[in-house]
């Protein structure tokens, strides 16, 4: 019999993790080992477990998934992340994908993906939704990138968190950096997207799909 492949689930909704683990036990291939809620569980896990695959959700309280991305690899560069969003918009699968996860999927386009991408990802190939994939290729197509794929991930990740209304110490808690540095990025995401005041940085983030409206 062949080695199951091992994944941990990281979603801060424990309704969405129960459903998505129901999937993937009707695989006997696969073994759901550990589940986390957040990103700073997450890390903590893939430590704990060294899991195949990890299943991570981006839009989480604290730590962001896209954070816990970024620190899991720093510390595992084998590491294989599959996102599973409800994000559909192109900024959140470009800067996942720039950290180095091997797929991104949404939500709503689950079932055989979901299977078919964690077979792929535990062989190291890279996995898109179909969308996804679509949305990436009009965009090398028509050479238009977003000024906001231009923001590193860390850049990304704050603004999102000033976009959701978080205060600058706050932002320096959640990511366990001084209010210094983050004051920094602050001055760099408005240069680079043109933005003065709070307005405009909470009216760019709806436009661009990073917070709901």
């Amino acid at each position: 019999m062949s080695k199951k492949i091992t994944i941990v689930l990281v979603d801060d909704h424990a309704v969405v993790r129960a459903g998505v683990k129901r999937l993937l036990e009707q695989e006997p291939l696969f073994e759901v080992i550990g589940e986390a809620e957040s990103g700073e569980k997450a890390y903590q896990l893939f430590g704990e477990l060294n899991p195949d695959v990890m299943v991570m959700d981006l839009s989480m309280p604290g730590m962001g998934g896209l954070e816990a991305i970024r620190r899991i690899l720093m510390r595992y560069e084998k590491a294989r992340i599959l996102v599973l969003s409800m994000h559909e918009d192109l900024s959140f699968a470009n800067q996942a994908l720039k950290l180095g996860a091997k797929g991104y999927l949404i939500k709503n386009t689950l079932g055989d993906d979901l299977v078919k991408s964690i077979q792929a990802i535990s062989k190291g190939e890279v996995f898109l939704s179909d969308e996804i994939a679509k949305k990436i290729a009009m965009q090398s197509i028509d050479g238009d990138q977003d000024t906001i794929d231009t923001l590193s991930a860390r850049e990304f990740e704050i603004f999102r968190l000033l976009a959701e209304g978080l205060e600058v110490e706050a932002i320096a808690t959640t990511l366990n950096i001084s209010s210094k540095t983050v004051s920094n990025y602050q001055t760099m995401i408005k240069q680079k997207l043109n933005i003065n005041t709070p307005v405009e940085l909470i009216r760019y983030a709806i436009k661009a799909g990073v917070i709901k409206n």
